[in-house]
C-alpha cells in the first residue's frame, strides 16, 4: 500500500545517481561515501517502521537513496509518522508473526532493519512480561524469513535492557556499559533487565546463529533511552514534558529522581543505526554495538531541563516511590562506536529537550490520565 504526500526537507542534494539530504543534526558529511554506497538503490525493509524511532530511521534511509519498504501492524506506530517520505515508501500493514506477512515483507529485500517489537516504557514492560517475551517468536519469524529469502544483512534493534542488572544497581555509580559485558560467552553475562531484556538478548543470540548458518551479516544495536519527536507519553521523558505542559502541581515523578539514564535524542539514535548497518559485520559475521550517549543524567536533571524550556517550575514535587523505575544507573560506553563507526551521539540534553518539548507543545493534545498512558504502549 503506497503512501502519498512526500515532501523532502530543505537541503536535498541531487548528484547523479546519488540523492542524499545533508542535515545539520547529523554527521553524514564525514561518512557520506560509506553510507551512500551501503544504501543507495538497495531494497531495505524496516519492520515496525511507522513507530517512534523507526520512522526517523526510514526518513534517513530514503534520503540516502534506499528503496524502503515498511511493515507495521500499527499497534503503536502511526502512518502519519511517514508523511514526509510517503511517496517513496512501500507500506505493508500486517502482523509479522503471520508467516504470510513475514514472507511477503522480506521478498526481494537486501537489508533488514528489524525494529518491530512489543514494547513500551518502564510501566508497560514491567506489567506486560508475557507480551514482551513474545518478541522472541517475532524475532525468529522475521530473521529466519529474511535469511531464507536471501537478505544479505539484518540489523536488529536490541536494548540496553540486555545488560546484567547487577551492573546498574547503584544510583551513585557512573560506570559505563560496554558491549562485552552482556552475552552468552561468559557465565554471568546473561542476566538481563526483566522479560523485555531477556527477549532482547535472546534476539541477539538468534541473530548470531542465523548469521552463522545462512552466511549473512548480523548486527544488534543496543539502543539506550531514546527520546524525541514522535515519542508518546508511555516513556518517561515525554511523560514528564506532558506533565509540565499541563502545569501539574504537585508535579508527579516516579521514584526519587536520583536514578540515571543516558537520554539520547532520536536523531542521534537513527544516525547510529544507519552507520551500524553501513559499517559493521561481513557475510557470516555477527556484531553488537551500543547506540546511546556516555552521559549519565538523573531524572532530577531531566526535569530541570524541562522546566527551563517550559518557563515554569512547580511549587512541589510528588515523588512516587511505589512506581516502577527500573535499574538505578545506566549509560553507554561509546568506545566501540568511536573506533568502528567514528561516531558517538552529539545532541546535548538541553538541545534535545528543547526540540522535543517545542514539538510536543505545538502538536500534541492528550486528554486523560498520564499515569494510565505510562502503563501502556
Amino acid at each position: 500500500m503506497p503512501l502519498k504526500g512526500c515532501q523532502f526537507p530543505e537541503g536535498l542534494v541531487d548528484s547523479g545517481e546519488q540523492r542524499v539530504v545533508m542535515r545539520t543534526t547529523d554527521v553524514y558529511r564525514e561518512h557520506l561515501d560509506a553510507v551512500a554506497s551501503a544504501y543507495r538503490n538497495q531494497s531495505v525493509l524496516v519492520t515496525g517502521g511507522a513507530s517512534f524511532i523507526s520512522s526517523h530511521l526510514v526518513e534517513e534511509l530514503v534520503h540516502l537513496g534506499a528503496n524502503v519498504r515498511v511493515t507495521d501492524d500499527l499497534s503503536s506506530g502511526k502512518l502519519e509518522h511517514l508523511a514526509d517520505v510517503a511517496e517513496d515508501v512501500e507500506v505493508i500493514v500486517g502482523d509479522l508473526r503471520d508467516p504470510k506477512v513475514s514472507k511477503q515483507s522480506v521478498s526481494g529485500i537486501d537489508i533488514v532493519f528489524h525494529m518491530a517489537a512489543d514494547h513500551g516504557g518502564r510501566g508497560y514492560i514491567d506489567t506486560h512480561p508475557v507480551e514482551c517475551l513474545g518478541n522472541m517468536a517475532l524475532d525468529h519469524m522475521v530473521m529466519s524469513s529474511a535469511a531464507q529469502a536471501g537478505a544479505s544483512k539484518i540489523i536488529h534493534a536490541s536494548s540496553a535492557c540486555a545488560y546484567p542488572i547487577g551492573l546498574q544497581a547503584d544510583a551513585d555509580d557512573r560506570g559505563l556499559l560496554s558491549e562485552e559485558q552482556a552475552g552468552f560467552d561468559v557465565p554471568g553475562q546473561a542476566f538481563a533487565d526483566g522479560a523485555y531484556g531477556w527477549a532482547k538478548i535472546m534476539g541477539e543470540y538468534q541473530l548470531a546463529q542465523v548469521a552463522r548458518q545462512f552466511g549473512l551479516a548480523g548486527v544488534s544495536c543496543r539502543i539506550f533511552t531514546a527520546y524525541g519527536e514522535r515519542e508518546n507519553e508511555s516513556h518517561a521523558a515525554v511523560a514528564l514534558m506532558a506533565k509540565a505542559h499541563r502545569r501539574l502541581d504537585p508535579f508527579p515523578v516516579w521514584g526519587d529522581g536520583t536514578q540515571t539514564r543516558n537520554f539520547t535524542h532520536v536523531a542521534d539514535t537513527a544516525t547510529g543505526l544507519v552507520l551500524s548497518g553501513a559499517k559493521l559485520a561481513g557475510p557470516g559475521d555477527f556484531d553488537v554495538i551500543n547506540v546511546g550517549t556516555d552521559q549519565h543524567y538523573t531524572i532530577n536533571q531531566l526535569m530541570d531541563e524541562i522546566f527551563a524550556v517550559a518557563g515554569w517550575t512547580p511549587a512541589e514535587i510528588d515523588r512516587q516511590l511505589d512506581k516502577p523505575v527500573g535499574v538505578k544507573s545506566r549509560a553507554a560506553d561509546c568506545t566501540k562506536s568511536l573506533e568502528l563507526l567514528g561516531w558517538k551521539p552529539s545532541i546535548s540534553l538541553a538541545d534535545g529537550v528543547r526540540r522535543t518539548y517545542e514539538w510536543y507543545a505545538a502538536t500534541q493534545s492528550v486528554e486523560g490520565s498520564l499515569d494510565d498512558l505510562l502503563m501502556s504502549r
